[in-house]
């Protein structure tokens, strides 16, 4: 009998799933919309729905224990001021999950999980005139030439 396990394991030690989901959860907050598989994608939207309400709190207490459920490296600031004020009036349901069909190499299940309402520019942030691709050099030379 299996009563009240919950969760998968993922064919991984308990350290190394809790570092892969602190590590999914920051990326879905910093892109707003990340792709894995879609077993990942399942554990992780319960932890990050969490996260958003504890955000939605605001307390020192609330923003200490996301300190603890997310990498060094993630975006506190980003759930108590942007995501908090987002879902202000939602009482649950911060996140969908999309299938998106199977990987090439292994047949995994691909899924997309986002946020509800998300910001379409966390995805793919304006580029700077200094960090342009090369795309965008030769865009430039093309119309210097044309001129």
């Amino acid at each position: 009998m299996r009563h009240r396990i919950s969760g998968r394991k993922l064919n991984r030690s308990s350290a190394h799933r809790k570092a892969l989901f602190k590590n999914l959860a920051a990326a879905l907050i910093k892109h707003e919309q990340i792709t894995t598989t879609l077993p990942k994608a399942k554990d992780l939207r319960p932890l990050v729905e969490k996260m958003i309400t504890i955000g939605k709190k605001g307390t020192l207490h609330a923003k200490r224990q996301l300190i603890s459920k997310l990498p060094k490296s993630a975006d506190f600031n980003k759930v108590f001021n942007e995501l908090s004020e987002r879902y202000k009036e939602r009482n649950g349901g911060y996140t969908r999950i999309i299938k998106k069909g199977f990987r090439y190499g292994d047949s995994a299940p691909m899924a997309i999980i986002e946020f509800v309402d998300r910001n379409r520019q966390a995805k793919n942030p304006p580029a700077d005139n200094k960090a342009k691709s090369t795309e965008d050099k030769v865009a430039d030379d093309k119309k210097k030439e044309a001129k």
